[in-house]
């Protein structure tokens, strides 16, 4: 639901930035961010299972959300250059505005998105996790490295 909510509201404000915005009528650009919006939670999903795979962690946000994060914000970003590549030039589903800035022709607003979200999530999670799902930790949301706990 988080990723959901967090995506859809990225969408929303990024919209202007493709060309749909001024040539498609309300409807279609309301399609349109859901449909994107549904895609993201896809990415997002598969990538934090991508994350609890690969560290055997399943709850890798609360023990391990350095490099589980990095895994998602990793993988994320690698799959959005590949797909803003070939829909944009390869296939044409979809275009930028001249407003939209680029990075190596791939919209940085979207770049931004996989970079700034996957953080945000994992620091929710860490927050309302004892909430959600019945744990009580003294965990910070954001993770610090505490000296005085190092074991020789």
């Amino acid at each position: 639901m988080l990723a959901f909510v967090l995506n859809l509201v990225w969408e929303i404000a990024q919209v202007s930035l493709y060309t749909i915005w001024a040539a498609a009528d309300g409807m279609s650009v309301a399609w349109a961010l859901l449909h994107c919006t549904l895609g993201d939670v896809i990415i997002a999903l598969v990538m934090f299972a991508l994350a609890g795979a690969v560290l055997w962690c399943a709850d890798w946000p609360a023990s391990r959300p350095w490099t589980g994060g990095a895994i998602v914000v990793i993988g994320t970003m690698a799959f959005t250059a590949w797909s803003e590549w070939y829909n944009v030039y390869r296939v044409g589903n979809w275009g930028y505005t001249a407003s939209m800035p680029t990075v190596f022709g791939i919209g940085l607003s979207l770049l931004l998105q996989w970079l700034i979200l996957p953080p945000v999530m994992v620091v929710a999670y860490r927050t309302l996790g004892s909430m959600l799902f019945g744990r009580y930790s003294t965990q910070s949301a954001i993770p610090t490295h505490d000296v005085t706990r190092i074991q020789p």
